[in-house]
């Protein structure tokens, strides 16, 4: 328990594992129910997973505890993160809980969990709900016998996700004739997603729809979107859609085979709502490792980028302080808040195909309004995290390839919030430069954290 508990996305890591044991889900049960209980009467949690085997283990451990201090628990089982942002909002529910590893192998798993506003909990909030769980001692107001919560499963869950994302597409519109490969990474929008878009009209392929507990983004979904595009030209589809295991996050195909990162996504997006005056003071918000091309594209159509640091929660809390209504992540993770107020997966394919069908053209004469700098990720595995500005020689390394760059390029240094890892990430004009570059810094890194 001497570990930081939260990383950018809530708990994670390898199951049977620290923090991911039962122990810990149970007294994060108790911890997180004392906190939202409000005052001791009853009140609602959401609580959904992804399909990995081990969800059934940390679904049993929180339930224990948020009964214990006195709260209604509604089971939903396996459902995208976004859809448990939306049953805490529709469900008038005080909290919503995410069992899920995201893009992760299924050997491990993680829990999240969103206010009743469907939003991520804020790090000061993390923060004394991690520091309740891991008292020696912690203060618990445990209810009387008879206020002790119940739980119940939920049988028309994906039913209230169907519609609200059907709601997100315009009702003039249909997707009739047109041919969509799905890959549902066999995770948590195996059940719902391709009636999603069967139910608009489209012919739909869907991939990775078999979960089996243990085969959750094994060579399919997001992280493997060349799957979705071997079976686009296969089949002559029109687009491909690749999700990833909570289907928070979305990597497209064009009819012509080719990959679009959230980048791509983001700048047809941007460009969309600006078109329509919908992109309120021109601003799209992106993450420190969006690609500058991002960057360049959006001054280019007299708008602006404003980065953060990396995870969708952070995108979140910079739109909602500064008014913006689009933001995202390289990786995939897309934010539309006149919608949703997380990533969704499927309701940024639904606006991608919106596009397609008001401009009636092939997404390959859309979407790529950017082409990519090369962009290098190293990742150095890492017992302990010192601040990177306690490393000369590193800080000496990243300025001297920075100035060989001379502004047309940038080095990144981070952290995961996941894994034992340190991420090198460099980018500019020329490949090998950027690969030796990458490599270099990362095994110096390496280096001087065995030291």
């Amino acid at each position: 328990m001497r570990e930081k508990l939260f990383g950018t996305d809530g708990l994670r890591g390898r199951v049977n594992e620290y923090p991911m044991v039962p122990e810990i889900a149970l007294r994060l049960g108790l911890a997180v129910g004392q906190k939202f209980r409000n005052g001791g009467s009853r009140h609602k949690v959401i609580i959904g997973k992804d399909t990995r085997l081990s969800g059934y283990v940390f679904e049993t451990a929180l339930t224990s505890g948020f009964c214990a201090m006195g709260m209604e628990v509604f089971l939903v089982g396996p459902m995208p993160t976004p859809a448990i942002s939306f049953l805490t909002r529709n469900m008038r529910a005080d909290l919503g809980v995410v069992i899920s590893a995201s893009h992760n192998p299924f050997s491990d798993n993680g829990i999240k969990f969103f206010d009743h506003e469907g939003f991520k909990l804020p790090d000061d909030l993390e923060n004394e709900i991690a520091e309740l769980t891991l008292a020696e001692n912690p203060v618990l107001d445990f209810p009387a016998p008879e206020r002790v919560g119940r739980a119940k499963r939920m049988v028309d869950s994906w039913g209230r996700y169907l519609v609200y994302l059907k709601n997100t597409f315009p009702r003039e519109m249909n997707l009739n004739g047109m041919k969509i490969v799905l890959d549902c990474a066999h995770g948590a929008a195996y059940a719902g997603a391709p009636k999603v878009f069967e139910e608009l009209g489209a012919e739909v392929v869907s991939l990775g729809v078999s979960p089996n507990g243990v085969n959750i983004n094994e060579g399919c979904g997001s992280l493997h979107p060349e799957v979705v595009s071997q079976k686009v030209r296969e089949v002559g589809a029109d687009i491909g859609l690749a999700l990833d295991g909570d289907a928070d996050r979305l990597i497209v195909v064009d009819e012509q085979g080719k990959v679009l990162d959230g980048d791509q996504i983001m700048a047809l997006c941007a460009q969309d709502m600006m078109e329509r005056d919908r992109l309120t003071g021109g601003m799209l918000v992106a993450t420190v490792m969006s690609n500058m091309a991002l960057e360049m594209f959006m001054k280019s159509q007299g708008g602006k980028l404003l980065r953060t640091p990396v995870g969708d929660r952070y995108v979140v809390e910079a739109m909602r302080r500064e008014g913006a209504v689009l933001g995202g992540e390289q990786s995939g993770h897309l934010i539309f808040m006149e919608h949703s107020t997380t990533g969704d997966g499927t309701l940024a394919a639904l606006q991608l195909l919106r596009i397609m069908c008001q401009k009636n053209l092939p997404l390959s004469l859309l979407a790529h309004l950017i082409e990519p700098l090369p962009q290098i990720m190293v990742n150095v595995r890492v017992e302990k995290k010192i601040p990177f500005c306690d490393l000369p020689d590193v800080g000496r390394a990243v300025a001297l390839v920075e100035a060989e760059m001379r502004g047309r390029g940038r080095v990144l240094l981070r952290y995961s919030g996941t894994e034992h890892k340190a991420r090198v990430m460099v980018e500019g004009e020329d490949r090998c430069k950027v690969e030796q570059y990458a490599q270099d810094i990362a095994e110096l890194l390496g280096r001087c954290l065995r030291t």
